[in-house]
């Protein structure tokens, strides 16, 4: 009898306790390579290709609630994460590109969903740090991966690959 009392008790909890799990949302956190770049300077700004591109990626996120954009100092990196930074009225956080593993401790305990800019030799490396495996290598030529990396409240990440698909010039 008390057994069952107490099983009816932890079933009624439950079931009033469910739409209050069912709101927490994981947390999302975004990692794209910079888009197309000029091949002139150390320092290359966007193409024109590059500036639609980078728009996309802002029409694609701007509902998706981020709240902190990250970017290497680089001017495509920065001009990358710029067009949805000025949607949401944030300011872009720049990071070290040669310290990964300093972001990513930076970035772990801000909440809701984060957009991380880097570069062909980073995002990879990136995408691990944040717990989503391994990812191919990206080539050169290669512009339009966005991952999607949702961390369960366990703390497992589940990788999700997107692509920024820009329509040609």
């Amino acid at each position: 009898m008390l057994r069952s009392r107490l099983f009816a008790r932890l079933v009624i909890a439950a079931t009033l306790c469910a739409p209050f799990f069912a709101c927490a949302a994981p947390n999302i956190i975004y990692v794209t390579r910079h888009a197309e770049k000029s091949a002139e300077g150390k320092d290359p700004d966007l193409t024109a290709q590059g500036t639609a591109r980078a728009a996309t990626i802002a029409r694609m996120l701007g509902k998706a609630g981020i709240g902190a954009l990250f970017s290497t100092p680089t001017r495509r990196t920065l001009q990358t994460a710029q067009p949805l930074a000025t949607q949401l009225g944030l300011a872009v956080q720049t990071y070290h590109p040669g310290q990964p593993a300093a972001m990513v401790e930076k970035m772990r305990p801000l909440p809701g969903p984060v957009l991380v800019v880097g570069h062909s030799n980073t995002v990879p490396e990136l995408v691990k740090l944040f717990g989503g495996g391994v990812v191919a290598p990206i080539a050169d030529d290669e512009y339009d991966r966005l991952y999607q990396l949702i961390v369960a409240a366990d703390g497992s990440v589940t990788t999700v690959l997107l692509s920024s698909v820009v329509a040609p010039l």
